[in-house]
């Protein structure tokens, strides 16, 4: 079973690049996050065609994530129990008897700013949810853009950017609380090259000269993680027109 994970920046302006990808990948389950989409205009549609149902949770212009699956997609959540969060950046649901935890974590801006608080703030709900997730579901996936380089393997100029928004050691604390909470890292499972990014940013020519993070994730519960055979980020997608500045990452389960 292929689960991936894929930050489109924008369905709307990468619905072909997405279309694509899933007629020549085939994964059995794409995590989407900042699809920018109203629910009325998902396109249900063109997934449909391809043989996948979705769910989502959308908003106008920023946000937004969705999950596409081949199988039913059962009992969506898209709200912490006590934390009503009018960004629309999470999106559980149970494929397979696979509970699938799908987020867009907040970039945060800038260490120490509102916007950082609140990173920080989401994040302790987001323990609390996957705590209660795990004590349900023996099989238990989250995934999706963390907004966080868990190490400073995961950087390509870690001095440059410690202390920094996405390496500061209050967010990478809580990467490695969800780790402590019973959640394994699926990519680290096996050796990788080095360099191994899934996000550059569009400026200063980072793709070409390789100045990126990894920053999408798929964390996998004690029994998924016995079952993952690969894992892999997919740079392809980063060299086509107007790309995303993310690339998708699909781990392999055994199942």
């Amino acid at each position: 079973m292929k689960i991936s994970t894929w930050n489109v920046n924008s369905l709307n302006v990468r619905i072909e690049h997405v279309c694509s990808w899933i007629s020549d990948r085939q994964p059995d389950v794409l995590c989407l996050q900042e699809t920018k989409t109203v629910d009325e205009k998902f396109p249900e549609d063109r997934f449909r065609e391809l043989g996948y149902l979705s769910r989502y949770a959308g908003q106008k212009t920023y946000n937004g994530v969705a999950v596409v699956a081949r199988s039913e997609i059962l009992d969506p959540v898209t709200d912490f129990p006590a934390y009503q969060d009018p960004q629309r950046r999470l999106l559980a649901a149970s494929i397979d008897n696979i509970r699938v935890v799908n987020v867009y974590i907040p970039n945060g801006k800038e260490v120490g700013s509102d916007k950082y608080q609140y990173k920080l703030e989401w994040l302790g709900h987001l323990l609390k949810f996957v705590k209660g997730e795990i004590q349900q579901h023996e099989h238990v996936i989250l995934t999706g853009d963390y907004n966080i380089a868990p190490t400073d393997d995961d950087v390509y100029a870690p001095e440059e950017w410690e202390g920094k928004i996405l390496c500061s050691e209050p967010e990478r604390s809580m990467f490695r609380s969800l780790l402590d909470a019973g959640l394994y890292d699926s990519f680290r499972k096996f050796d990788q090259p080095e360099k191994s990014y899934s996000w550059w940013d569009y400026r200063q020519a980072a793709f070409r000269r390789d100045m990126g993070m990894r920053i999408d994730h798929i964390l996998a519960s004690s029994a998924m993680n016995d079952k993952c055979i690969a894992c892999d980020i997919d740079k392809e997608p980063r060299t086509w027109e107007r790309p995303s500045d993310h690339t998708p990452v699909t781990a392999t389960y055994n199942i």
